[in-house]
């Protein structure tokens, strides 16, 4: 066997590192590269215009929409009942918008994971769910399925939260590529900390319940997100 078998591997995770790597890949099929993640309405009002806006744009998306997404996330993964974590996505997303955003989002990583990863789990939440779970959701019962743990997932969902509106400003704002690739470096540490404040959270969850995840505000990106919907022309979906 390899230097990288399971038995080196993080508690929970039964996959390949190899796998985390295709499911935190832009390139797959699930739909984000249409969303800027709040920055096209954060560029429009003026709150993004280079490297350090959007740095501290990012940051404070990572720690609030990040960490709540991250923990839905480690949740799923770990086991917990997806119906339940997903009526508590519902419960920690007070805007519209940003509910039928994260409904049609994970409606898409369903369609990509019961592709790449198919499982009785999935299935089972595809149906209950017609209309789409919460992305964070699907995500987390992906990594399960592809056979990543907790903190993998969280891992996933926090990257996630930085990088499409990273991505995003790049094309807004014809930022040099460079300086949002630096703007996602630096934020590494910080992504770190809130991956395992995340994982940490679902496992007090696998014992409390859903209530113990995290529950943060960002009222900010939920008004700006209603904003944004009203537009009769932007370049993003969310």
């Amino acid at each position: 066997m390899s230097a990288t078998t399971a038995s080196a591997a993080p508690a929970g995770r039964t996959g390949g590192l190899a796998a985390l790597l295709v499911l935190a890949d832009g390139r797959l099929p699930a739909g984000g590269h249409a969303h800027s993640g709040g920055a096209e309405a954060a560029v429009k009002a003026g709150r993004i215009t280079d490297g350090r806006t959007l740095e501290e744009f990012c940051r404070g998306r990572l720690h609030t929409a990040g960490l709540a997404a991250a923990a839905l996330a480690a949740a799923a993964a770990a086991g917990l009942d997806p119906l339940a974590l997903d009526d508590a996505a519902d419960a920690r997303t007070p805007a519209p918008a940003l509910r039928a955003t994260a409904r049609r989002l994970g409606r898409q990583l369903m369609r990509a994971a019961r592709a790449t990863w198919p499982s009785d789990a999935l299935d089972a939440l595809a149906a209950a769910r017609p209309r789409g779970a919460h992305q964070p959701v699907v995500l987390g019962l992906t990594a399960r399925s592809a056979g990543l743990g907790p903190l993998d997932a969280a891992y996933a969902a926090v990257y996630e939260s930085v990088s499409g509106p990273a991505s995003a400003a790049v094309r807004l704002l014809s930022l040099d590529p460079f300086d949002a690739t630096a703007v996602l470096a630096r934020l590494a540490p910080a992504m770190d900390a809130v991956a395992e404040r995340a994982a940490d959270a679902a496992r007090r969850a696998g014992v409390e319940g859903p209530d113990a995840l995290p529950a943060c505000s960002a009222p900010l990106l939920d008004i700006t997100a209603e904003l944004h919907a009203s537009w009769p022309v932007r370049l993003f979906a969310s």
